[in-house]
């Protein structure tokens, strides 16, 4: 399935903004609070919290991830651990699909299966319910950002591992630079991203 991008660069998304009474508003890029040096010197933290408390930055968001799926069969929406479950929630409400937490190690209380994926420094493990799935189900995967790849991947591999097929990933922001996005539509998993920062 192609899914059709609405990944916008900054600029690009000032230009609309400049021409359109009412994108002049709110743009989804200018909801995004910058925060510099977080976690560390050199990284500019993305923040979406200034987005999903500002309500119609929030809607839109939402209603973008959601449009190209609408009127499609999607069962469950797989959300990743933390804000992929705000927004993943959100658009499982839009869909009526179901909801599917991907959780870090050792916070789903039944039988689980995991995937281990590479840090900057070592690793990290996250989780899914052994029965969240059912072989054949289309599900969406959902977070808020996408930069290496490295946590989307694992979360693909859970979902392929339970017999999912896995109809695209989706998230508001994209670091290109990164490379993320390519590293997933390698996998064959579609990506739909709404605006892309440069840097990281």
């Amino acid at each position: 399935m192609a899914v059709p991008s609405t990944t916008r660069r900054r600029g690009a998304t000032r230009a609309a903004a400049a021409s359109s009474p009412e994108t002049a508003v709110i743009t989804l890029a200018d909801s995004i609070r910058a925060i510099p040096d977080y976690p560390k010197p050199g990284i500019v933290f993305r923040d979406i919290t200034t987005l999903l408390g500002d309500a119609r930055a929030f809607r839109r968001a939402v209603d973008e991830l959601v449009q190209p799926f609408a009127g499609l069969k999607i069962d469950k929406i797989a959300g990743i651990e933390a804000r992929g479950f705000i927004l993943g929630g959100a658009v499982a409400h839009q869909l009526s699909a179901g909801f599917v937490p991907v959780r870090k190690k050792g916070k789903l209380p039944r039988e689980t299966l995991g995937a281990i994926y590479a840090l900057e420094y070592g690793t990290d493990e996250i989780e899914i319910h052994r029965d969240a799935v059912a072989p054949g189900e289309r599900v969406l995967l959902v977070d808020d950002l996408v930069a290496t790849g490295g946590t989307a991947e694992a979360a693909i591999d859970l979902l392929s591992r339970l017999g999912a097929q896995i109809v695209a990933a989706c998230f508001i922001v994209d670091l290109p630079d990164l490379g993320g996005a390519d590293r997933i539509r390698r996998l064959g998993v579609p990506v739909r991203t709404l605006v892309a920062f440069g840097g990281h």
